[in-house]
Order: structure tokens, then C-alpha cells, then sequence
């Protein structure tokens, strides 16, 4: 399926309270049960659960997709207690269960360990339990999970990781694992995209999403967001903007400042015959660089996609702009071209 996108105007959703006015990305977008949508995303503030969380998840819902309002609350937090989980939560997908209720898959970071991919259940996308275990743990880490259904009734996660290369190196490629029940993953053998052929100068992959075929003779589709290094020479770069709570938080201060000294974004997608092997490197979504006012100027990152027509797809990603400006925006689908 070959899909032309086009940036819609504006922002979807920006910081603007204490949970989330230092730093947010990493959308995740369903369809409410009584009608709309609800986002799930990623961020921090000062109105974190504790001195060490890095990141927690959120929401945020509209009823046509573009206008947004902020839920209060946190919608799952890290856990001090956990080794996996006592820094950050991060980068959810949601799912809807054949029982009525709904699923998160989501990647969690503890201290020095390998990141993971954690999940939690509700009734009601609102209050999560979180489920014991780990669904992904691979030596190289799992993060950016995102879930499919397969025609045989199985389940496969997209996850990003990077296992240490023969040079001592690492760099995140798209894995897989499949499982029966929802919990339970086997990993698939090697990689369904690798880094290196992940566009101009990767250093890379934080996220990729596949839509699978959807008539005879239609291939997988694979959007996925490499980091790249730009070229020698390109800066100098610009000093980050800081709000006062960003500035008062070392970690987001850190964060922001790595975020704009060097590297960019974009959103490139790739095909496959079967759903596990991946080629392609073309550019769906970017903005105009450096020294761009775009919203998406330095990256265009962690997409989430949801259908709002046959064949037609609303991609919601995280922004950054060249003062290191992290906000949610939003772009649209021509149809579909067999």
C-alpha cells in the first residue's frame, strides 16, 4: 500500500501543565468506545510522581482527532520498586481485547539494565493495572513496541533494539516476537530493518509501525523513525529554549540540549512480501532542518497511526523544533494507490 502524506497545520497536543510542560513525544492514539479518541502519551514535568521518574504516560481526547483536551492525572507511572521500571515509562501502544478491555504494551527503563517492554490492562483506558512480568526482555533491549494482529490469530510486536555489534557498537534495528496469548513472546530471527539501511547517516531506530496488506497482492507496510547524524560542519547549533520547569530538571535539560546538537528525525517507510523482511528508506514526513521554523524543523519521530477512512490514515508523531520544543502534531492520508 503506498500512502501520501501531508502535514496538517498546527499542534495537536502541547505542553501546558505540571505533568507535562517540560517535555512530551511519543504518541499513542485509539478510538474511544462512546465515539472520538483517546491519546496516550509520553512526558515529564514538575509535577513528576518522584525526583528520579524520567517519564510517564498521559492522555488527552478529542472528538474529531484535531482538537485535543488534556485528561487529569497520570496514567501509568514508574514503579520505584521495580528494577525495570523505576525511571521511566515510555512509548505506548494500545490494543483492544476480544473481552472489552483494552491493553498497553510500553517500554520501560530501570537503572543500568537493558530497557524492556512492559504491559498493563483496563476497563476503561483511564486507570491501568500494571501486569506482572516482563513481556520482552532480548540482551539488546526492547523499546518503541508497537502491536499487530495476524490473519493466523497470533500477535506479533515491532520492537526496536540493540544488541553490542562485533566492534564493541550498538545501534537500534526493528526486531520481532510473536505470541499466542498476548503475554507470552517468542522472538523472531534477525531483524525486520536494520539501521544501517535506515536512510542518511543512521544512528538509529526508536520506532516502526507495519500495516499489514489489505487486498491481494498488497505488501506490508512498514513507517518507521530512524535518528540520523547530520553533516560535519552543518552547525552551529541553536541553545534550547527552556521553559523554567525544564530548566529546573537536569534530566530534561540534558535531554533536550543531546536532542538538538547534531542529529534529526524523520518519518521513512519500507516494504515487505511477508511482514519480516524490510527494504525501503523514502522520506513520508520531515521538516526543514535547522534552520526551519517547522514544527518537526530537527525531528519527526515515534508515529502512531489510526484508520479514519477505508484506506485512509491519520499519522500522529512527536515534533521537535530547532529550539528543542517538543510538541504532538498530526498528518493525513491521500488514499490509498494499489
Amino acid at each position: 500500500m503506498t500512502l501520501k502524506w501531508n502535514k496538517e497545520p498546527g499542534v495537536r497536543i502541547q505542553g501546558s501543565r505540571p505533568e507535562d510542560n517540560a517535555k512530551l513525544l511519543a504518541p499513542c492514539i485509539a478510538h474511544k468506545p462512546d465515539g472520538g479518541y483517546r491519546m496516550i502519551y509520553t512526558a515529564v514535568g514538575p509535577a513528576k510522581p518522584f525526583d528520579a521518574c524520567q517519564g510517564y504516560l498521559l492522555s488527552a481526547v478529542s472528538d474529531d482527532g484535531l482538537h485535543f483536551e488534556p485528561e487529569p492525572g497520570i496514567r501509568l507511572a514508574p514503579r520505584e520498586e521495580l528494577p525495570h521500571l523505576c525511571i521511566r515509562a515510555l512509548c505506548a501502544d494500545i490494543v483492544e481485547l476480544e473481552d472489552g478491555r483494552w491493553r498497553i504494551y510500553f517500554e520501560a527503563r530501570g537503572g543500568r539494565q537493558p530497557y524492556v517492554v512492559c504491559s498493563a490492562i483496563s476497563s476503561d483506558m483511564l486507570h491501568w493495572e500494571l501486569e506482572e512480568g516482563i513481556r520482552l526482555q532480548p540482551p539488546g533491549g526492547a523499546g518503541g513496541p508497537r502491536y499487530l494482529s495476524l490473519p493466523d490469530g497470533r500477535s506479533r510486536l515491532y520492537y526496536c533494539t540493540a544488541p553490542k555489534l562485533a566492534d564493541g557498537s550498538s545501534a537500534k534495528s526493528v526486531a520481532s516476537a510473536v505470541s499466542d496469548d498476548g503475554l507470552h513472546f517468542e522472538t523472531e530471527p534477525d531483524f525486520r530493518l536494520r539501521w544501517e539501511n535506515a536512510g542518511d547517516n543512521p544512528s538509529g531506530i526508536t520506532t516502526a509501525e507495519v500495516i499489514p496488506p489489505k487486498w491481494d497482492g498488497d505488501c506490508w507496510t512498514m513507517y518507521y523513525s530512524p535518528w540520523e547524524h547530520i553533516p560535519a560542519g552543518s552547525g552551529p547549533y541553536p541553545k534550547p529554549d527552556f521553559n523554567p520547569d525544564a530548566l529546573a530538571d537536569e534530566f530534561v535539560t540534558a535531554s533536550i540540549t543531546t536532542d538538538i546538537s547534531g542529529f534529526r528525525s524523520r518519518i521513512r517507510v519500507a516494504y515487505s512480501d511477508d511482514g519480516l523482511s524490510f527494504a525501503g528508506n523514502d522520506v513520508v514526513v520531515e521538516g526543514g532542518g535547522y534552520d526551519s521554523d517547522d514544527l518537526e524543523a530537527i525531528h519527526a519521530e515515534d508515529m502512531s497511526l489510526i484508520e479514519i477512512a477505508p484506506d485512509r490514515y491519520r499519522m500522529y508523531y512527536a515534533a521537535c523544533d530547532r529550539r528543542g520544543n517538543w510538541r504532538l502534531a498530526s498528518a493525513v492520508s491521500g488514499p490509498a494507490v494499489a
